[in-house]
């Protein structure tokens, strides 16, 4: 019996380690391109639209409806660099700049591109400045919330 492939370009059968979580960089098209030290809240929504069929009040059945794209929220280290503090505060002053940001997981070498999500028209929504403690060693942690248009994955 022939051995079939999957689209992932796995053989049916073989194990497949999974992807660390730590291996990733970000590319924000014109400002930075580097590793940043947390992403989250990458994901997206469909929103059902909730209705009943006429004659058969019981059963509620869904249709798509509007896609809604959760905020991204970087998180790195505070160093002299000002690129994203400049972008986020164009938007303050009423002069948003969309751009193109892209999240690149890593091999496990961390070298090889293996995956990629491309946030479209990305602009900064949110700023937070890294907690100062007198009695702290840690390093100084800003973050930045993105909102975008659309995603892909490639």
């Amino acid at each position: 019996m022939a051995e079939t492939t999957q689209s992932s370009g796995a053989s049916v059968g073989q194990d497949l380690d999974p992807f660390r979580n730590f291996n990733f960089k970000l590319e924000i098209g014109g400002i930075v391109e580097g590793h940043f030290s947390a992403c989250t809240g990458l994901g997206a929504r469909i929103h059902p639209i909730r209705y009943r069929e006429g004659g058969n009040a019981q059963v509620v059945r869904s249709i798509p409806g509007q896609v809604e794209y959760a905020e991204v929220s970087l998180s790195y280290g505070l160093t002299k660099s000002s690129d994203l503090w400049d972008w986020f505060a164009k938007g303050v002053q009423g002069n948003v700049e969309r751009r193109n940001v892209s999240i690149i997981l890593l091999d496990a070498a961390g070298v090889e591109e293996a995956m990629r999500w491309n946030l479209i028209n990305a602009w900064p929504s949110e700023w937070s400045g890294a907690p100062l403690d007198a009695m702290g060693r840690e390093i100084a942690i800003e973050q930045v919330k993105l909102v975008f248009d659309s995603m892909s994955r490639a």
